[in-house]
């Protein structure tokens, strides 16, 4: 990896900090589960595995192989999974621009578009450790319903991934299903190399034996010459404060932001003491705010990384259980992902599974406001009103990140208004990423939902509910587990969407 920008002025190797880096770096090598403190050590014992999947998935190269010549005749390949399991398949396919879908919602209109109208030419890929992700348990109830009532055997159709011995595992397994297990002791947003992101990276034809080439070359490198590694961990740590805003503009890594922000939101944001990773436009754009500024190619932030994309993935791994020993805290735990699972259930059973009618303080056109504010512009204004000091902002869409991209533009715009560092997420994926840290880490957050009305909707075989149903559930759960620690919470709801962004961009850019 190749690092440069003016922050590198600022590192003092003579540092105690440094020196911690430094005695940390050796310890990961070796897998030494008490890196991370005595409390820590039991979870890291079971979790790293990751150090050794440059090597160690190898071995499963041939057995992808033959997966990849079973589905040969399969043009189109979806995937379902969550967080860790499908980002950085993302990642790769935008990197080497192959076709996948990424199915990582319960929204049923983006459900639409991930069934598509080839059910007779489509592979599902379902990744999950478990198999007990609410979300991606719901993904494979609906597809298996979908190829039953298309005349298709889903076992034709399907390909699992998750740990041996699973109750996943052992369920499709004996019901005939393909399926590859992964390393049990990699924890999800670890995974990246291994079977949970090499097999549907190989299913579309990604370069899956460079990418581990690449990961091996790196890790050799940053253990035998160790002062870039340590050097941009050390910038993290004492440089970026609360703040990191990433962009991969201009980079032969799109989607390489959206990835790392899972990796250290989740590992970092606990303990009020973590780092809040922002993926962003472009370099301008990722100023704004006062964050610490980190690109993948060009110039204009404060660091930039340069590398292949698997030499990346090892590399931002490391750096993170690096960012953890320094801040003392556990980088393999999520302790508030479990809260929105917990708040998501209760909704459920209180509504008896069907959405009840919700009524907001006020309705602006397609509007309905949830919060403060007279009109959709007032309600704005007094939301970024509410920012504390040294806060931040965070826009949790939950709607159709297909047709409903242009909803992501108002993160640059609030950015922009408020001078603070902002976050854009579609839910519900973002609950197993900046979720953590939304609860998690330094207790200055200000939150915007934004839900819409649903074109369509889905029943779930072997559910009392419907998709939509669970997006609500898992949207006014959120917004529950939020408004117990009394942060600024702003829900906005569409009642029609296309309208309603329009809206809700118009309002933001006229504050």
């Amino acid at each position: 990896m190749k690092i440069s920008g003016p922050s590198l002025a600022s590192i003092d190797r003579e540092s105690e900090i440094y020196r911690k880096l430094r005695e940390t770096h050796p310890r990961i090598a070796k897998k030494d589960a008490t890196t991370w403190g005595t409390k820590a050590s039991t979870e890291a014992a079971i979790r790293l595995n990751w150090v050794d999947l440059p090597e160690a998935s190898l071995s499963l190269l041939p057995q992808i192989t033959e997966i990849v010549k079973k589905f040969a005749s399969y043009t189109r390949v979806v995937l379902c999974g969550m967080g860790g399991s499908s980002l950085g398949p993302e990642v790769i396919a935008l990197t080497y621009k192959k076709d996948i879908f990424i199915f990582d919602s319960t929204d049923p209109n983006y459900a639409r578009h991930a069934i598509g109208t080839d059910l007779a030419h489509t592979l599902v890929v379902v990744s999950s450790k478990s198999g007990s992700t609410i979300e991606t348990a719901s993904q494979r109830a609906l597809f298996q319903g979908q190829f039953e009532a298309a005349g298709l055997n889903p076992a034709d159709h399907m390909l699992f991934v998750t740990d041996p011995g699973s109750p996943l595992d052992i369920q499709v397994r004996s019901a005939g299903y393909a399926v590859i297990n992964a390393d049990p002791n990699v924890g999800g947003r670890f995974s990246v190399l291994s079977a949970f992101g090499l097999v549907p990276s190989a299913l579309i034809g990604a370069p899956v034996d460079q990418i581990l080439k690449d990961a091996s070359a790196e890790k050799n490198d940053f253990l035998n010459h160790d002062q870039t590694i340590l050097d941009v961990a050390y910038l993290l740590v004492t440089q970026a404060q609360q703040y990191i805003a990433f962009t991969d503009a201009g980079s032969h890594v799109p989607g390489l932001s959206d990835w790392i922000e899972q990796l250290i939101a989740e590992s970092t944001g606990k303990d009020g003491i973590g780092r809040l990773p922002i993926a962003t436009e472009d370099p301008a754009r990722a100023r704004v705010g006062g964050s610490f500024t980190v690109a993948f190619a060009g110039s204009g932030t404060d660091l930039i990384v340069e590398g292949p994309l698997g030499a990346h993935f090892i590399f931002w791994e490391w750096v993170t259980a690096l960012m953890g020993a320094a801040l003392k805290l556990d980088p393999f735990n999520q302790p508030n992902v479990t809260e929105a699972k917990e708040q998501t259930s209760s909704a459920l059973a209180e509504w008896n599974n069907v959405v009840p009618a919700l009524t907001p303080a006020c309705t602006d056109k397609s509007v309905e406001i949830f919060g403060d504010g007279q009109s959709l512009k007032d309600a704005l204004a007094t939301f970024i009103e509410d920012v504390r000091d040294g806060g931040y902002i965070a826009i949790m869409a939950y709607l159709d990140r297909r047709d409903d991209v242009k909803v992501a533009e108002l993160r640059a715009i609030l950015a922009e208004k408020s001078a603070r560092p902002t976050t854009f997420g579609w839910g519900p994926r973002f609950l197993h990423s900046t979720g953590q840290f939304h609860k998690g880490g330094q207790k200055n957050g200000s939150f915007l939902q934004i839900t819409g009305e649903t074109s369509t909707d889905y029943e779930i075989p072997g559910r009392d509910y419907t998709l939509r149903t669970l997006l609500f559930a898992q949207a006014i759960g959120d917004n529950r587990a939020l408004a117990t620690r009394k942060y600024p919470l702003l829900r906005l709801h569409l009642q029609n969407r296309k309208a309603g962004i329009d809206e809700i961009l118009a309002a933001a850019r006229s504050l």
